[in-house]
């Protein structure tokens, strides 16, 4: 759950006087920029020093392995967007929406093993489980080069989902093991910052394997691309079961002393309504029996729909009149900025300790790149909103992402399960997204940029109502009690 509560040791929480229960609550907002410079200044000085060492550990061991892993998910499941560039669809005698098919029916399989995968995280080792579920997934995605008929390629994606859906929650999860509340947004946003990369790399990656190896021992250029990447991703994997953490009782590279304060760290960041240990099957229920949960579901859905350009966005980049090399280099340089954006947003929202307006700020910029990039088919202002709206959709991700694990963090299973949910509702959201471009629609792409504003729009109203909910909640606990308490951050 946010913090919005007292603690000195906290560095990145806001601090406040608790009112005594007889004190009528008169304003809910989020403290003011000085008030909370004023006040991280003073908790920054009564930072253990253990403790910020051991973030610095925590860091320089996680995320990058995180980091990269969740890069070359990315990578290996938008292979096929840059294939269709290489006569991929003519070689596997593909027509009509069978493209789009083979795109919707991997998130089939990555919804089907959500929840299933996240409530067994909980009871085996997180590392070990992810590791070997990339190591598979890095299989499958290899042995891609080899289909020769559609049939055979929507199976291959089907699988793919089934191998990948383990990795997002999972990561998720292990990071809200290590990391406190007001912690969690800026390194969320530094994960998903690979996915951006990822993204935007593939094209540059593509564009080299397509000009030098089509062709070269009579494989074409996006078979070639598979492999590449597929064996890639099995090197990572097979590093990822040395360096990724497991539970800190059970990671070798962690000491004593730290494990106490990794432990010490987490009864300190519970909240106010935290509860006790929980079985799978409780943390599944105490999810479904709250409200909250439904909200953000639908929020991360709608948002996750506005993204749905991405698998697209190769196709998309096409309709600005350039050959295939040059197409795919312009799909590089939207996403490193969009990866920047996340990283800053999900900084920003961490430091000031704030959710709703930092949604409501990216979604409505996404709004503004996708209204353009339908309005007009001038070559420079198509490629200037192909900048903005990336940019916006995607940092609103570690916002609501880390949103979600915060406030609903009762217990180790509830959090669990509400990250395989929401991150189920929201590929959802890719199932019917990947029909909202159809090749019908070329050039302009009205259906599927109007369609993803609309998503956007629906997600802003969803935090807003999250956050009014949370207002409610904040004051339920303060009347509880005269102490200081760790309250909601919206």
């Amino acid at each position: 759950m946010d913090l919005k509560g007292q603690n000195h040791s906290l560095p990145e929480q806001q601090r406040f006087d608790v009112k005594p229960a007889h004190t009528a609550i008169v304003n809910e907002q989020p403290v003011a920029a000085a008030e909370v410079r004023e006040s991280r200044g003073v908790m920054r000085s009564g930072v253990d020093p253990k403790e910020r060492a051991l973030v610095r550990k925590l860091d320089y061991y996680i995320m990058p392995t995180i980091c990269v892993m969740y890069f070359l998910n990315y990578v290996d499941r938008n292979a096929i967007a840059q294939a269709r560039l290489n006569h991929f669809e003519r070689d596997l005698n593909m027509s009509g929406n069978e493209f789009n098919t083979a795109v919707s029916i991997l998130f089939v399989g990555y919804v089907l093993m959500q929840v299933p995968s996240n409530m067994l995280i909980t009871r085996i080792k997180p590392g070990i489980y992810m590791s070997g579920c990339m190591f598979l997934w890095a299989v499958v995605s290899a042995c891609t080069a080899s289909v020769r008929t559609y049939e055979g390629l929507v199976a291959c994606r089907f699988f793919l989902g089934i191998a990948e859906a383990p990795f997002y929650p999972g990561a998720t999860y292990i990071l809200a093991i290590y990391y406190t509340h007001s912690e969690m947004a800026a390194r969320v946003g530094l994960m998903y910052c690979g996915q951006l990369l990822a993204t935007g790399f593939t094209g540059l990656i593509s564009a080299g394997v397509f000009a030098g190896m089509d062709g070269l021992r009579g494989l074409a250029g996006w078979q070639w691309l598979f492999i590449i990447e597929g064996a890639l991703t099995a090197f990572v994997a097979l590093l990822g079961f040395w360096l990724l953490p497991n539970t800190p009782d059970d990671t070798y590279w962690l000491n004593g002393e730290e494990r106490k304060i990794i432990q010490a760290r987490a009864e300190r960041d519970r909240i106010s309504d935290a509860l006790s240990k929980a079985s799978a099957w409780e943390g599944l229920k105490q999810a479904f029996k709250d409200r909250r949960t439904w909200l953000f579901c639908f929020m991360q859905m709608f948002h996750l729909s506005a993204c749905s350009f991405n698998a697209f966005f190769p196709t998309v980049a096409k309709t600005l009149g350039y050959n295939t090399t040059i197409t795919l280099l312009l799909t590089c340089p939207p996403f490193v900025l969009a990866g920047a954006g996340s990283t800053v947003v999900g900084w920003s929202s961490g430091r000031l300790n704030e959710r709703t307006w930092h949604i409501t700020a990216t979604l409505s910029t996404a709004i503004i790149g996708f209204v353009v990039a339908a309005s007009t088919l001038n070559t420079a202002a198509r490629y200037v909103a192909c900048f903005i709206f990336p940019v916006g959709a995607f940092s609103a991700n570690s916002v609501i992402v880390g949103w979600a694990s915060s406030t609903l963090s009762q217990t180790e299973e509830k959090r669990a399960v509400v990250l395989a949910i929401t991150n189920v509702f929201g590929h959802i959201g890719y199932i019917y997204g990947a029909y909202l471009w159809p090749d019908s629609d070329e050039p302009r792409y009205g259906i599927g940029f109007g369609a993803s504003a609309g998503f956007a729009l629906l997600s802003i109203c969803c935090a807003w109502v999250v956050r009014m909910l949370l207002v409610q909640e904040n004051r339920k606990i303060r009347a509880s009690s005269s102490e200081h308490l760790n309250l909601y951050s919206y």
